[in-house]
């Protein structure tokens, strides 16, 4: 078996799954490609080879696990999107000037502080999480309708909203955990 470079031919994600380029993935096709390629290009195939298929091996692994995880999470694909349009959305100095958003942020923030106080901590968190992971959805959305109407400022904006819900999301969860240790 002979490594292929055709892999690092195209830096485009969503060509080194054969999948379209947009918002919208198949995420059963992702999963059964993303799985194709790990079998194909996994390093211990090459354990017998040369030096150099042997880190050919762990790079293609590498790239395709980097693609994998970018195209799943809604957040990194919406980053790359952008990204693929010579905007940088991944940077976390990207900030909203949405004042109703800054007092939102702040809002859920004391409200995680604040869940001990409440009468049953665990039901709170847990209405928190819907609240939260249905505006994470909205915010979805409204990325999705910009980024095809090429309208790139406002999705930008969009991102890095989604990065304030994504990074809430991790805490409510990290903040559930505590209460079940508690």
């Amino acid at each position: 078996m002979v490594l292929s470079a055709t892999l690092f031919e195209s830096s485009n994600f969503f060509e080194l799954f054969s999948l379209p380029s947009g918002w919208q993935i198949d995420r059963g096709l992702l999963d059964a490609r993303y799985r194709k390629l790990q079998q194909e290009f996994h390093p211990d195939r090459f354990a017998s080879k040369g030096d150099v298929d042997k880190r050919l091996a762990l790079q293609t692994t590498s790239l395709i696990n980097q693609a994998y995880d970018t195209l799943k999470s809604p957040l990194k694909r919406a980053q790359y999107l952008l990204q693929l349009e010579d905007l940088d959305a991944a940077q976390e100095t990207h900030i909203t000037s949405d004042v109703q958003f800054l007092m939102q942020q702040i809002e859920f923030r004391e409200a995680l502080g604040d869940l001990n106080e409440s009468a049953d901590p665990m039901t709170a968190v847990d209405g928190m999480r819907t609240d939260v992971q249905n505006q994470y959805l909205q915010l979805q959305n409204d990325f999705e309708a910009q980024y095809i109407a090429a309208n790139y400022n406002d999705a930008l904006d969009t991102v890095a909203r989604m990065q304030f819900f994504s990074k809430l999301l991790v805490e409510i969860d990290q903040r559930e955990e505590e209460l079940e240790d508690f």
